[in-house]
């Protein structure tokens, strides 16, 4: 099993099921050392099914204070590739630490991934 760290459009049961044929079953965590700011999406599809072109996306601060609050899912790793295309283009899959202690993937831009 993998633990997918979603603070954005994958907590919405309308994504899930479109995604995953199902709604998620998760538990509600943080991410610190982030904090989050807006950009736009391009990618067509993406926009159709989430609903916007604007998009939460996660800025590494190293800051405990800077929290990021979201929702951690556990699901198969099939499931996980489900969402990787899911996710637009320019995004990418990291390893973080949750505030619980669990080890997860989350989304963040390639740019932010490179900059750790």
């Amino acid at each position: 099993m993998e633990y997918l760290f979603s603070y954005g459009t994958l907590q919405s049961e309308l994504v899930q099921i479109s995604t995953f044929g199902r709604k998620l079953e998760g538990t509600r965590d943080a991410l610190p050392g982030y904090k989050i700011m807006t950009i736009t999406i391009d990618d067509q599809d993406f926009v159709t099914t989430s609903g916007t072109a604007r998009h939460r996306n996660l800025k590494f601060t190293g800051d405990a204070s800077d929290v990021v609050e979201g929702t951690v899912f556990k699901m198969s790793t099939d499931e996980l590739e489900q969402a990787d295309s899911y996710e637009p283009e320019g995004y990418a899959r990291e390893l973080v630490q949750l505030r619980s202690g669990i080890t997860a993937w989350v989304y963040l831009t390639r740019e932010q991934a490179n900059e750790e």
